[in-house]
């Protein structure tokens, strides 16, 4: 354990629905008097799962294990509702596993949501000794530090302040600055750059990556942020419904997240689960076809495809299609809409046949996100049907492209505009 920071062993952790109360005596009163009479909880969620009731039971963590070094930057990604935050609770002690073992060597400063541990009625300043007494340390050790946490924070004329009175920004500044100067050997940080405007996300980031490589501090940082996560961090972790799922290389876990792993298929047929978004439309696409079996494209390339939509309305329908492009780590790389509108035939099903200029985009992996939306008199666009990550393919280098040398996307981008001309 002397070269370790932390080490998880096959950790779970169980949750019961309705253990715990709404938040109010009248909230938890309606909820079990619908439930008596077996009406819907007047106190759910909208888009909340039917199929779970009070007194069930569900993992949150399932048998989790894995080690983090001393002085390592790990990024943990996942879907919303992997386990990120439920882990990051554990490790900061604000919830028990219900089984398996946490091991940690050293002091743990987290930073789980803005605000995290502050005091409304107390001020920045109070705050601060606040937090650093709840780390162990002294009010010496903590006064040498206050002025490079203010300074940091960019807070000094508002540090006297109560903090119900601060911004979420200022929040999260203060926070961050908080946990990133009190001395503690593990920085636990959720989502904590979302808030902050970009100079100060810049800011932390540096610090933090000082933090790991100088100071020798372990990091454990949560993100949805792709370029972030690559910024910082040495290994990711990716959870997927509460287990580990990857545990390795940075671009590798991306790839992971990001569905790259998973096979390439020319010809889709589109399923009700593949729509992140519930399509109460007559309208639905349900097929899309390539003439490419590998998917792959070389450098220069269009991309022809055939899509099946289905009408179950009586009336026919002028709608366009939407292409957009992405890069494998999401970022979206273009946009193209048909130049007219096509034809919905009423009660059946049309095909029609496309295609994409891709010509311009670098060797490397991409998807496509495809929609179909009607437009109104007055210009206003109608959704009927999107499908997110509908297919992947592959741009793949042809001789002489980029004079034979590599091309580096991160730094580079995704589009290539061939030469410079002179005038």
């Amino acid at each position: 354990m002397d070269e370790l920071a932390i080490k998880i062993e096959h950790v779970s952790k169980q949750y019961r629905l309705g253990a715990i109360g709404g938040g109010t005596l009248k909230g938890d009163l309606q909820s079990w008097w619908a439930r008596k009479r077996g009406r819907e909880d007047p106190n759910s969620k909208i888009g909340s799962r039917t199929d779970l009731k009070p007194g069930d039971k569900f993992l949150a963590l399932d048998d989790v294990s894995f080690e983090v070094k001393k002085g390592e930057a790990l990024g943990i990604i996942g879907h919303n509702g992997a386990g990120k935050s439920t882990l990051l609770k554990l490790l900061s002690r604000v919830t028990a596993p219900t089984s398996g073992t946490l091991s940690y060597n050293g002091r743990i400063t987290s930073m789980l949501e803005v605000g995290t541990g502050f005091h409304q009625e107390l001020t920045g300043r109070e705050n601060v000794y606040m937090n650093g007494a709840i780390l162990g340390m002294t009010k010496a050790e903590i006064d040498r530090k206050m002025d490079q946490i203010i300074d940091f924070a960019e807070m000094r004329q508002f540090i006297d302040t109560p903090v119900k009175r601060y911004s979420s920004g200022m929040y999260v500044k203060l926070a961050f600055s908080v946990a990133a100067h009190l001395d503690s050997e593990i920085m636990v940080m959720d989502e904590v750059l979302a808030v902050g405007d970009m100079a100060f996300q810049k800011k932390c980031l540096s610090k933090m990556r000082q933090a790991a490589t100088q100071e020798g501090r372990t990091v454990l940082y949560v993100s949805h942020n792709m370029n972030t996560i690559r910024q910082l961090c040495s290994r990711v972790i990716v959870l997927d419904h509460g287990r580990v799922i990857f545990n390795g290389e940075v671009e590798k876990g991306i790839a992971v997240y990001m569905g790259g792993d998973t096979d390439m298929h020319s010809d889709v047929t589109i399923l009700p689960y593949m729509r992140t978004i519930e399509c109460k439309s007559p309208i639905k696409m349900t097929r899309f076809r390539t003439n490419r079996e590998d998917c792959t494209f070389p450098f220069g390339s269009v991309l022809p495809f055939e899509l099946y939509v289905k009408s179950d309305d009586a009336a026919a329908h002028e709608c366009y299609i939407r292409a957009i492009i992405h890069s494998m780590n999401g970022d979206a790389i273009s946009m193209c809409n048909t130049e007219r509108a096509i034809s919905i035939q009423p009660n059946g099903e049309t095909a029609k046949r496309f295609r994409i200029d891709i010509s311009q985009l670098v060797p490397g992996d991409y998807y496509l996100d495809i929609s179909i939306f009607e437009v109104g008199a007055l210009g206003a666009q109608e959704r009927f049907d999107v499908i997110q990550n509908l297919y992947r393919f592959r741009i793949i280098e042809t001789p002489g492209f980029n004079l034979d040398k590599p091309w580096y996307p991160a730094g580079w981008g995704y589009i290539n505009n061939g030469v410079i001309s002179e005038l």
